[in-house]
This record gives structure tokens, sequence and C-alpha cells, in this order.
């Protein structure tokens, strides 16, 4: 009975995570089979650290995260942070600012890896409308 209901609450908890995030790893589905405290632990820092604060709304958390993201060349993930940004109501133009703001600190390779991420989004997006619009 037990695992049944351990069950039920890790399909929530990865529907959860699913719904806040847009995306879902496979490594925390793993995670959440193997250990699912601990995956509940995580999501619950996640929450709290890229939602929205008293003071911070949760797409300027994002700039944050994508700013460090970039530092660390962590194009996937900077990739899928924007596409969260943009979900959470950021223009392309303040993640652009946000990817800029991070070279100074971060230096050029950060800039390369912000920039690739979002030139990606821009493709896809520009793949998406020729799609709309069809054969000429």
């Amino acid at each position: 009975m037990a695992k049944k209901s351990n069950g039920k609450k890790r399909k929530a908890l990865l529907h959860k995570m699913q719904k806040t995030r847009g995306y879902l790893l496979p490594s925390w589905v793993y995670l959440s089979e193997k250990d699912p405290e601990f995956m509940e632990a995580y999501n619950n820092l996640y929450e709290r650290a890229l939602t929205d604060g008293k003071a911070l709304p949760a797409k300027v958390r994002e700039f944050i995260a994508i700013g460090i993201l970039a530092y660390r060349g962590l194009e996937d993930a900077v990739y899928l942070h924007c596409k969260r940004a943009l979900r959470l109501g950021a223009t392309q133009q303040e993640i652009l600012e946000a990817i800029e703001s991070a070279m100074v600190p971060g230096g050029g390779p950060t800039l390369a890896v912000g920039l690739r991420a979002l030139a990606k989004i821009e493709e896809e997006k520009n793949r998406k409308i020729k799609r709309c619009l069809g054969p000429r």
C-alpha cells in the first residue's frame, strides 16, 4: 500500500516540477525513483530560489540563473532557463541584456554561451513561424 502511495506522490511531484519549470530532466526522474525525499527537498529549494520572491519576480531570478549558468558554460541549462524566463513574461531583449551584463564579470565565453542559447530560441521561433505560414 505504501509503495502505491509513494508512486502517486512521486508522479505528482514530477508533474509539479514539469509544470513549474516547463521541462523535466531524465536525471530528476531517476532521482525521484531512487530517493524521492531528496528530490522533494531539492524541488522545494528550487521553488524557493526561482519563483516569485518578496522583491524579485521569478523572471528576474531567472536572469540571475542564466548569467551564472552561462559563466559556468552550461549552454543547455542556459537554454532551458531562457525558455522558462520567456514563459514567465521576459522578453528576448531583457534576456539579451541580462547575458550582456553577465559578460563584464564573466568574460567573453559567458557572452558566447548565452548568445548561442538565445540564438537557438530565435531559430526555433523562426522555424515555427515558417511552418505556420506554409509553402509560398
